[in-house]
């Protein structure tokens, strides 16, 4: 029962960190194709993609509007919200040292529930795939599973912001 508990709450916090990423993606992706002229962007939206407290009413300003457009600022909020980045390489003789990594991972929040994203790095040590992993004190990790092809589109732009090379 315990057990099922942690895992549930862990799965809650996988949701809200992914319900976050995709909010962060959209942010980036709309200011790659929208100079913030004629944006039809609804004031709710702007105040979620810079993280502000929107209520019924709230307008927001030209300001906000500009800092939401600012394409180098949605790339560095997603940036700093992973709490570490780390790689590893496939197992190779120790001599050999030009091995490039092949795997990533970012971890977005760690204890009880702990969450992170996963996944491979091509050859240009770029990711390929990506997947979001959760767990809570004393249990394994698990993959969130039933996640939407835009959830999975948002995870792995998410990731390729990164810089993986050494």
């Amino acid at each position: 029962m315990v057990t099922q508990e942690k895992t549930n709450h862990a799965e809650e916090e996988a949701r809200a960190q992914l319900e976050s990423i995709v909010e962060m993606v959209k942010r980036l992706e709309h200011c790659q194709q929208c100079n913030g002229e004629d944006c039809e962007l609804t004031d709710a939206e702007v105040y979620a993609g810079i993280n502000l407290y929107y209520k019924e009413g709230d307008k927001a300003t030209d300001e906000e509007r500009g800092e939401y457009h600012d394409e180098e600022a949605a790339r560095q909020y997603i940036l700093e919200d992973a709490l570490d980045v780390e790689v590893r390489a496939d197992w190779h003789e120790p001599s050999n040292i030009e091995v490039k990594p092949d795997e990533y991972l970012l971890l977005l929040c760690t204890g009880g529930p702990a969450c992170r994203i996963i996944g491979e790095l091509n050859d240009w040590q770029e990711p390929d795939r990506a997947r979001i992993e959760y767990q809570d004190w004393f249990t394994p990790w698990i993959e969130l599973v039933d996640i939407t092809s835009e959830e999975h589109h948002a995870l792995l732009v998410y990731a390729q912001q990164f810089y993986f090379g050494s």
